[in-house]
């Protein structure tokens, strides 16, 4: 399985030969960020916001996509969706692997939300806090998951992401496990090893 991060929240998963998008961004929606122009055999949206949303930057193939992505309903903020509204778990599963995109999670995960994640393969978090958890919150949920692999994403680093969310490095400065990529891809199998894994914006 490969996972492709476009910057923000953005990823292509690749698997079997099918390929699924998770929460594309409108042109000019994330400071920093190009133009999407991608392709896809699906796409999936974690809510309704335009740097999560932009559907019509992906172009589909349409084929019929066999992998399975399963939903968990949760919240944009710790106030039962008051502030930000809902926001949608996403969980892939195919290869044997599961995967998970929390979209917007902007509270610790309890109950059926967090059995339904715990033990993924890969947890992609948003770790920037102000919109979504923050760093601390999102090493917390980290730990609760246990998932083998986290990706941290809707962080700002350099001239990329929102002036008001944290840095990258506030969450990984939590993190003993932490390794940085080159590139924008991981490869993900049974026997990559547990790690915080960084991934580069346009490698």
């Amino acid at each position: 399985m490969k996972i492709i991060w476009h910057g923000h929240s953005c990823f292509t998963v690749e698997t079997g030969g099918y390929s699924v998008v998770f929460d594309p961004y409108a042109d000019g929606s994330v400071p920093g960020c190009r133009p999407l122009h991608l392709t896809a055999d699906a796409v999936y949206c974690s809510h309704e916001h335009q740097d999560h949303n932009a559907r019509q930057t992906v172009t589909l193939s349409g084929r019929d996509c066999p992998v399975q992505v399963e939903t968990i309903a949760a919240y944009h903020d710790d106030r039962l969706g008051l502030l930000r509204g809902k926001n949608t778990i996403h969980i892939l599963s195919a290869e044997g692997l599961r995967l998970v995109h929390l979209g917007d999670l902007g509270h610790r995960l309890k109950g059926k939300a967090l059995d339904a994640v715990k033990g993924a393969d890969a947890l992609l978090i948003p770790v920037g806090g102000y919109y979504t958890i923050d760093a601390p919150t999102a090493k917390a949920v980290a730990d609760t998951v246990g998932a083998r692999v986290v990706i941290p994403m809707h962080y700002r680093l350099g001239g990329m992401g929102f002036d008001v969310i944290g840095t990258l490095d506030a969450f990984t400065a939590l993190c003993d496990d932490v390794k940085h990529y080159e590139g924008n891809t991981l490869a993900l199998g049974a026997d990559t090893p547990a790690q915080t894994a960084v991934l580069t914006y346009g490698g």
